[in-house]
This record gives C-alpha cells, sequence and structure tokens, in this order.
C-alpha cells in the first residue's frame, strides 16, 4: 500500500467565529492510500485550539513506516501507527476503511452492519457575532436545528435575539468558555428559551465540575442535558465523566478514526449516555466517513461542508436538515473536477 497526503486549503463561506478565536480559511490534508488499482481517501482537519497545523500532520503522515500489503489488517496497522496528533491518525484510518470498502464492494454502513433509515436530522452552526448579526443569519438559513456557537461575553443576548427570529430547535456550545459558577446562571437563564442541550460549559480536564454543575442545575429544577465535547477524545474519557454529563460529542478527529469513534459510541451507550456525532471543519471526506456512524447516534451536527465555498468532493448530500449517505463502496465519495 502507497500513502500520500496533500493539501487542502478550505475557504469558508462566513468568517467562523468560536470561543477560540476566528478563521476564514482552513488548512486540512488529504491522505491518499492506493493499492491493487483501488483509493482509499482521508482526511486531517488541523485544528489550532489542539496545536495541530497542516504542515505538523503533513509531516506526521509523511513520516509513518510502511503500512504493508493488506487492508483487511485493519487492527494491526492502526495498532502500530506511532504516536501523533489524532487527526492524522484519523486520516489513514478513514482512508484504510475506504479502501476496505471498495475491495470487498460494500458501504461502510453495511461494513458496521447498520441501515440507513431513519437518520436523525443535522444542525448547522452559527458563530459568533452580535446577537443582530447572528439572528438575521438565523431567518437567513430558516434552518430547522440550530447550534449557536456562544462566549462569556453576553451570551444570553446572542440567544434571546435568536429565540426572537426562529421556533427552530437551539443547541448552544460553548467551547470551554465558562467557569462552572458562570454555567450554573447562565444555563439556568439559558433554559427560559427552550434548549434542546448545552455543548462543553467548561473547561476539559477533571470532570467533577462537570458533577458540581449536574447536581446544582437539576436542584434548581434545570433539567436541560449538558453534553461534554472537547473533554471526551476517546471512549477512556467516557467511562471518566459518566454521571457527570448526559452526553458525549463524538468526532473522528478527536478518536484518531472510525474504529475508536466505534468504541466510543458503544461506551458511552453502556452508562446510558446521549451521543452527538459531529465535526470539526471538513470536506465532504471526513464528514461522509462520520456521517456512515449516523444511524447509530441521537443528535447530528455534521454541517462541515455547508460552511465550505470549495468542497473538492462530492458525497453526503443535504436537503435542508435530512442527510442522504452515499450507497457506493466505502465512503461513497468522490474527488469533483478542479475546473
Amino acid at each position: 500500500m502507497k500513502l500520500t497526503s496533500h493539501p487542502m486549503t478550505l475557504n469558508l463561506r462566513t468568517t467562523f467565529r468560536v470561543s477560540h478565536g476566528a478563521s476564514d480559511q482552513r488548512h486540512n490534508v488529504l491522505a491518499q492510500i492506493e493499492h491493487d488499482g483501488l483509493v482509499g481517501y482521508g482526511e486531517a482537519a488541523a485544528v489550532f485550539y489542539y496545536g495541530d497545523t497542516q504542515e505538523s500532520l503533513m509531516a506526521y503522515l509523511n513520516g509513518l513506516p510502511d503500512l504493508g500489503d493488506d487492508p483487511f489488517l485493519l487492527e494491526d496497522i492502526l495498532n502500530s501507527l506511532p504516536s501523533g496528533p489524532p487527526a492524522a491518525r484519523a486520516a489513514v484510518d478513514i482512508a484504510l476503511y475506504d479502501l476496505w470498502g471498495k475491495m470487498i464492494g460494500q458501504p461502510l454502513y453495511r461494513l458496521f452492519g447498520l441501515t440507513l433509515a431513519p437518520l436523525p436530522p443535522t444542525s448547522f452552526t452559527i458563530g459568533i457575532d452580535t446577537p443582530d448579526v447572528m439572528a438575521a443569519r438565523v431567518r437567513e438559513l430558516n434552518y430547522p436545528i440550530i447550534k449557536v456557537k456562544l462566549d462569556a461575553d453576553d451570551p444570553e443576548s446572542a440567544v434571546a435575539a435568536i429565540r426572537k427570529s426562529t421556533d427552530a430547535r437551539l443547541r448552544v456550545d460553548a467551547n470551554a468558555a465558562w467557569t462552572p459558577e458562570q454555567a450554573l446562571e447562565l444555563i439556568t437563564r439559558l433554559s427560559q428559551y427552550d434548549l434542546e442541550l448545552v455543548e462543553q460549559p467548561l473547561a476539559p480536564g477533571d470532570p467533577k465540575p462537570y458533577v458540581w454543575l449536574h447536581d446544582q442545575l437539576r436542584a434548581r429544577g434545570v433539567m436541560t442535558p449538558i453534553f461534554a465535547d472537547e473533554s471526551i477524545k476517546t471512549s477512556r474519557d467516557v467511562a471518566a465523566h459518566a454521571g457527570a454529563v448526559d452526553g458525549v460529542v463524538v468526532k473522528l478527529m478527536k478518536t484518531g478514526g472510525l474504529r475508536e469513534a466505534l468504541r466510543t459510541i458503544h461506551t458511552a451507550r453502556a452508562h446510558g449516555m446521549k451521543i452527538m456525532l459531529s465535526c470539526m471543519i471538513e470536506s465532504s471526506v471526513g464528514v461522509t466517513a462520520a456521517a456512515h456512524l449516523a444511524p447509530l447516534c441521537d443528535h447530528l451536527d455534521l454541517d462541515g461542508p455547508l460552511l465550505i465555498a470549495n468542497d473538492p468532493f462530492r458525497g453526503l448530500c443535504y436537503e435542508g436538515a435530512e442527510l442522504s449517505i452515499p450507497t457506493a463502496p466505502g465512503l461513497g465519495v468522490s474527488l469533483l473536477d478542479p475546473r
């Protein structure tokens, strides 16, 4: 098998702001594994707040030892990868699964023993801006499920303005911007806006503050579910947060690919936790790979390709918030003609 990596510059349709910063482009990496005339595609998303860059991801991929000649030895291949960025490991994992599916002639969801119906609808993410701009964006989109990025600077004004503009299902994501005391007061106030869930209100690490927050909210009669994102990277983190949060956010770029994402999902289920399948800002390669796990999840946040103006691949299809997963072998993605 021959592994190669290529830079992908993804132009965003609008400036995307979260509590960590803002960007107009994302610099991801495309991985290709060739074997017997077939090509498996994978993607690594360079997330700046995880310390990754396009250069560091490519350096990892280009420095890997030979992967051997048998794609079906997936467990051995992935276990032998040296430690490194989870996103880069995810690119290898996804490309191997894509190649595997193409060799067998089946889409990934069938290899996982899954059916496509029914799939949860996906949310669309609104980045941080002034409340008026965020509300106008929501009205323009007219989307049935909205995820609102928030920081610690008057988040209630943004949610109030958006709620006045729509009766859509609302989720909010603080990206670890709040202290436990801030989170308690803010979530208590925000609960009046009929939120579906609150994502990652606190800093990742020790789950004890989440236990305290959960107990304090329930004592106030606030039942808004709390989902952990940055706190949950792999299946090992799920067990540590059992009883501290209501759900987990699974992303291939955190887990290191589909194999560990499956473990994370099943571990969460074993602990009675809900699951939201999500993505970084990724092309149709990474997001379509994740979508093959969608039948196992309660909520979807797979809007990455919708945020990109120059997606180089065709894969997952959107009709409003409803998703259609490709039925072609492997991921089912195809490279678009650059012309």
